[in-house]
């Protein structure tokens, strides 16, 4: 029986099928509604209850789920649906979660490759019906498979994708990948040789897509029905661009200001399925996150070991396995991935080693921040190896700043392997060093952003990505004392831009 306390506060208890995954029998209340949340990068004494931060940033509503030694320990619901009324928020409310989706899809490609219908190393174009891949750039005659594009190692465009309003017309599948309209993207390319470069590709996951729907004859929903959503218990899941009006117990969609958008109807389409399609809950993404954990330790039933820990395997260059994103090390290795369509913001972590995790899943355009404070939060309450956050000391640099304002031009002929994820993800060519209020800000395409000092060389964005890639600009002098370049720094991938 699901209830709700007068705080609002919900915990699932459905059985999930699967022998190896349970849900906790007995749960604490206060686990998380009384968390004192915090940033990423922070000074040692800002810490916020969980409603001040949702009133802060905007967020009217937001669920959250805390897996503990591969169970799901407790889900819970906070706010409002909608901003204003009485819609109270709780484990199975559906969200929109972006491109946590991607996850997703990769969980049901490689249930496809556990049982013959895919293979993740065959060129995609054995499976295709609808579309061919094009040709790469000159020279490039490797095949793209399914291994690169899940990893985000195909060299293919597209980053990402539009929201679509409710009455706007949605394009089918081969319009998005031809760009063709009412799609709004471009059509989808090969910019770089298979397998050389990590650029991240919301576009190469609907190609990944239309492998699956062509090589099995079925919509890509129905495919996610048959072989994951009910194996796993996760019952209100679905992919789907938006569920219909009638739909009940559904997040809708606010601005930055916490102010309703996408109206009449409260929430905007997302026609892209595997890239950013999928709605679901905190209890039903918690059940596909404990299964993939207990596969990877070859306790479970969803994936054959082996396809599991070649899953949370990253496919060089970059730090992506086949779905997730993966980062720390030992004890504090963990999967990870965030979603962000422009009104609903979610973000899913687990740890390898010790099968603890959570679901953060917000209906806000600013919920990427409140998850980073959530997330932040429950790792210090239950001491969680691998702290990604940064404490910033009291620096002495105010007569240093002056010696790092500058121009930057990044430096040639760099090695992919040790450039990863930020060979793509940080692509400016040319950057400024400018001074902002009394610090530091980075202008990069048009765009100024605040760093803060955490030593005498070392610069951090204080809204930097958790967990583990939180950007580090160390500035370098030579021999002579002149500072002559910097390095973007995030995990072991390292960027250098010389100065001009």
């Amino acid at each position: 029986m699901i209830r709700i306390d007068r705080r609002r506060l919900l915990v699932g208890g459905a059985t999930i099928p699967l022998t190896a995954i349970a849900t906790a029998v007995s749960v604490r209340p206060k686990d998380i509604l009384d968390l004192r949340l915090r940033s990423t990068v922070f000074n040692g004494a800002e810490r916020w209850s969980l409603g001040d931060r949702m009133t802060h940033h905007g967020v009217p509503g937001v669920a959250v789920a805390v897996m503990r030694a591969g169970r799901v320990e407790a889900v819970q619901g906070f706010g409002t649906r909608i901003a204003g009324m009485d819609a109270p928020v709780d484990a199975d409310t559906l969200f929109s979660v972006g491109s946590v989706s991607k996850l997703v899809t990769a969980a049901l490609c490689l249930r496809l490759a556990a049982s013959g219908v895919l293979d993740l190393n065959r060129d995609v174009n054995g499976y295709l019906k609808r579309w061919r891949v094009p040709g790469g750039p000159k020279g490039d005659e490797r095949a793209v498979t399914l291994r690169m594009l899940l990893s985000h190692t195909s060299g293919f465009n597209v980053h990402g994708f539009a929201d679509y309003a409710p009455d706007a017309p949605l394009p089918t599948l081969v319009q998005t990948l031809n760009g063709e309209r009412p799609a709004m993207n471009k059509s989808l390319a090969r910019i770089d040789p298979a397998g050389s470069r990590s650029r991240y590709s919301g576009g190469g996951y609907m190609i990944v897509q239309a492998a699956i729907e062509d090589a099995t004859g079925e919509r890509l929903d129905a495919v996610a029905r048959r072989l994951m959503f009910g194996p796993l218990g996760m019952r209100r899941s679905r992919f789907e661009a938006a569920p219909g009006e009638n739909t009940t117990n559904i997040a809708h969609a606010h601005d930055q200001f916490g102010k309703p958008v996408a109206l009449p109807r409260g929430w905007q389409s997302f026609p892209e399925l595997a890239a950013s399609g999928l709605w679901t809950t905190a209890s039903d993404l918690a059940r596909m996150m404990v299964a993939l954990g207990t596969s990877y330790h070859g306790r479970g039933e969803f994936l054959p070991q082996e396809l599991a820990v070649d899953m949370m395997t990253v496919v060089s260059p970059g730090f992506n396995g086949l779905g997730p994103r993966l980062a720390g090390e030992g004890t504090s290795r963990i999967f990870h991935h965030a979603g962000a369509n422009d009104s609903y913001k979610a973000y899913v972590e687990g740890n390898l080693a010790s099968g603890d995790g959570l679901v953060v899943l917000t209906n806000g355009e600013r919920g990427d921040l409140l998850g980073d404070g959530i997330r932040n939060a429950i790792s210090d309450a239950f001491r969680w190896p691998g702290d990604w956050s940064i404490q910033c000391p009291a620096v002495p640099v105010a007569t240093l700043l002056d010696d790092y304002v500058g121009t930057y031009r990044r430096r040639a002929n760099q090695d992919p392997l040790v450039m990863g994820f930020l060979d793509t993800g940080f692509s400016a060519d040319t950057i400024a060093v400018i001074r902002a209020d009394v610090g530091l800000a980075i202008r990069a395409r048009g765009r100024d952003r605040k760093v803060v000092p955490i030593d005498t060389s070392d610069f951090v964005m204080p809204d930097g990505y958790v967990p583990a890639a939180t950007l580090i600009f160390r500035f370098a002098r030579s021999a002579d004392g002149k500072v002559d370049h910097l390095r973007a720094i995030a995990n072991a991938d390292v960027l250098v831009f010389d100065r001009v």
